[in-house]
């Protein structure tokens, strides 16, 4: 790759109290084949030992690696942290590293490639296996999770909104395995600060659905970052306390206004909208409808005969 095709990457990595994994996902960052990098380092308002492991890194490295956090050590927030760190970037590639996961080494060299190759792609998201404990032994268990839609090409604005989650089912990017491009990242207003505290859970998406619905995205089956799962996590905390309708409405009306205040009119993503709120909106009738396909399953099962639901249900 010359080097006029060898764009500068800002790598962010926000933190909140991560000392037992962030020196891992640093030196994934550092050992890249792909070499024209920035390392943003965020800390949002540590207390344990990640500041002084992050300070170390941007002290052994300053012309490649950056410390950064917010006024009085405040804790800001994860979408408020990244955003800070993109506004101190110089690269005209963005990729988010969360503080806890890891890239293998060709990660930025590949995507970068996927970039360069598809020069309509304002975002490249890749697979990501999700890592299970006990990291980094031979027992530990990979999971490769592909997104959740055909691979290996281009779409349009509009089109993964109707294939991955929320509103979908297929499985969505994970941040680890994203890579945007500076200017329509700023375009559209990066992430969503308002998604802080328990509604953090969707500030990934409030972002990708950003995206989703301007600029045209390539979707590839490579997998070069490690997604590690763990006990506390954010997912787990919220499922566990019953909020997780609660922060899913919060995000389906976010979209909602986003919708609307961008005249984004489109028959098939109305009826999605209208599907993902109907449970929240008229919860009665979503009960009935529920039973009533409950029903119609049953003496499916029983009679063997393919029975039709009614449309428009």
């Amino acid at each position: 790759m010359s080097e006029n095709q060898s764009p500068l990457v800002s790598v962010i990595i926000s933190f909140l109290n991560e000392e037992a994994f962030l020196a891992e996902s640093i030196e994934s960052v550092i050992t890249q084949t792909y070499s024209n990098w920035e390392l943003i380092l965020v800390d949002d308002g540590s207390t344990d030992n990640s500041t002084a492991i992050a300070k170390k890194y941007a002290l052994s490295s300053p012309e490649k690696i950056i410390y950064l956090d917010h006024e009085k050590h405040a804790n800001k927030g994860l979408s408020y942290s990244r955003n800070y760190g993109i506004a101190a970037s110089k690269g005209d590639l963005i990729a988010i590293l969360d503080a806890d996961d890891v890239w293998l080494k060709d990660k930025l060299k590949l995507q970068v490639e996927l970039m360069l190759a598809n020069p309509t792609a304002a975002m490249v998201c890749e697979a990501s296996a999700y890592w299970y404990y006990p990291w980094n032994t031979p027992t530990a268990r990979l999971e490769t999770i592909q997104i959740g839609t055909e691979r290996d090409r281009l779409f349009q604005p509009l089109e993964l909104i109707r294939a991955l989650y929320p509103l979908s089912n297929g499985d969505a990017p994970c941040p680890s395995g994203i890579i945007i491009w500076r200017t329509p990242l700023l375009k559209h207003g990066g992430f969503e600060s308002e998604f802080n505290g328990k509604y953090q859970l969707y500030e990934d998406q409030a972002f990708l659905h950003k995206i989703y619905l301007n600029e045209y995205v390539y979707i590839s089956s490579a997998c070069n970052n490690l997604y590690r799962q763990r006990e506390g996590s954010l997912v787990k905390k919220i499922t566990k306390d019953g909020d997780y309708d609660c922060v899913r409405r919060y995000f389906l009306e976010w979209l909602e206004k986003y919708i609307i205040q961008n005249n984004i009119r489109e028959k098939e993503l109305q009826r999605l909208m209208q599907k993902a709120l109907r449970p929240y909106r008229h919860p009665e009738r979503y009960k009935v409808k529920k039973w009533v396909r409950g029903i119609f399953t049953r003496i499916r099962k029983i009679s063997g005969k393919h029975i039709i639901w009614p449309s428009g249900s």
